[in-house]
């Protein structure tokens, strides 16, 4: 199965509720880096804001209703957050790189961390060096996070990175160094497998995936695409089964078994020479669910310009793999940059933002996708979607407002998107 769908299908997303969430600059024809985030609970759905405030909206009643609000100070983005038996776990972009938890039920603060007094504090006060914590996730009773600094002398580039383990009273149980930059990673029961886009030559972690012990931390497997250059992995999924993953290296899904060995690829956006350019796109996401992993690419780039005439004929494309044997079921052109994928049960939501070269409006959507046949409805969105979080049957999405250099109209707005699904 190919194509777009250029309508709402008959999917299943129902009533919609939108809260605004206040102001927000809007971004601009090139992607802003991750200024928000959103988890849905039980009752609740959860906002992390771009001047650092979290708001618990309850829609019990079928309409918004603010539940508790934790203030921010304008000088730190919430840019990861997760939620789990009661705890909600939050994590920043700024110059400490706090990882806070709070009740859910309360917003009470009941802990946080600094993580710049481990990956260093900013070298300057771009947005860039910030300390930026990647990811948060509550799993029996432990939280897990990830944090990465970024630093650049003349054209030396410098990334210090850690992965942590805490019980859910804050005691440190673990924690894992590399000098490289991790990206995402994900949780069972077992596992913390961790990837890393940028393994610099000039520093010893070679390593695009690592696969640590939930409980302690130790290194039990590591997989890399064997590639050239400092680019290595973009995002990775447990299951029982296996690990998918996203290679940045040569622009490939795979799918491993739990020691790291290779079990299949499949090509996703990889270099190809069209009209005298070679072009590519990174496959920046993967998830796995019902038997279907399903791989989302990028933007194109080329080997000589920053800004290429032609596009990948595979950019900005989801595809679903069977993962027995690697063989394509269907792909999707999601039409726009997609900052993350979110999953539950049998579904997978797809926020599309701004396609930064082709800069139409028409593209900014939401796409939900069946793992085994692929689209089944899209929700056009008037700013661009850029987080979403699926759970107890309710989608979660983050509109923020954009404007494009060569238009000067402002389309969207900062509001909070929330459906019912009927399955």
């Amino acid at each position: 199965m190919n194509g777009t769908l250029d309508a709402d299908g008959d999917g299943p997303l129902e009533r919609e509720i939108r809260v605004l969430l206040g102001d927000l600059g809007p971004a601009a024809s090139r992607h802003n880096w991750r200024r928000s985030a959103v988890a849905v609970g039980e009752e609740c759905v959860f906002a992390g804001l771009a001047d650092g405030r979290v708001v618990a909206y309850d829609l019990t009643d079928g309409e918004p209703r603010e539940r508790w609000s934790v203030a921010g100070d304008g000088e730190r983005y919430v840019v990861s957050i997760a939620v789990a038996d009661g705890y909600l776990v939050v994590g920043e972009r700024g110059p400490e790189g706090r990882i806070r938890v709070h009740s859910s039920e309360t917003g009470d603060l009941l802990w946080e961390y600094v993580t710049a007094e481990d990956v260093g504090s900013p070298a300057d006060e771009t947005f860039f060096a910030q300390p930026f914590v990647v990811d948060v996730r509550v799993a029996d009773g432990t939280v897990v996070a990830a944090s990465r600094r970024y630093e650049r002398d003349g054209d030396l580039q410098q990334w210090s990175s850690v992965v942590y383990g805490f019980d859910l009273e804050g005691g440190l149980e673990w924690a894992y160094n590399a000098r490289a930059s991790p990206i995402a990673f994900d949780v069972d029961d077992r596992r913390v497998a961790v990837g890393y886009n940028r393994c610099p030559p000039n520093h010893d972690h070679d390593h695009g995936l690592v696969v640590l012990d939930r409980e302690t931390g130790d290194e039990i497997a590591n997989w890399d695409p064997g590639t050239s250059g400092e680019r290595r992995v973009g995002d990775v999924s447990l299951t029982d089964a296996g690990i998918a993953v996203a290679s940045h290296g040569d622009k490939h899904g795979y799918f491993l078994d739990d020691d790291c060995g290779e079990g299949w690829g499949i090509d996703l956006a990889s270099e190809r020479d069209l009209d005298g350019e070679t072009l590519y796109a990174y496959p920046n996401h993967a998830t796995v669910v019902d038997g279907t992993a399903v791989f989302v690419t990028g933007n194109t780039f080329a080997e000589e310009t920053r800004d290429p005439d032609g596009r990948h004929p595979h950019e900005h494309t989801a595809v679903g793999v069977d993962l027995e044997d690697g063989t394509k079921r269907w792909s999707h052109d999601v039409r726009g940059f997609a900052r993350g994928v979110a999953r539950d049960g049998d579904l997978v939501v797809i926020p599309s933002t701004q396609n930064f070269r082709e800069r139409d409006a028409e593209t900014h959507a939401v796409h939900v996708i069946e793992p085994e046949t692929g689209p089944i409805e899209r929700r056009p969105i008037e700013g661009i979607s850029t987080v979403a979080s699926l759970s107890n049957d309710r989608l979660a999405v983050i509109e923020e407002p954009v404007e494009y250099h060569d238009e000067g109209v402002t389309r969207g707005a900062y509001r909070l998107h929330t459906w019912r699904l009927e399955r």
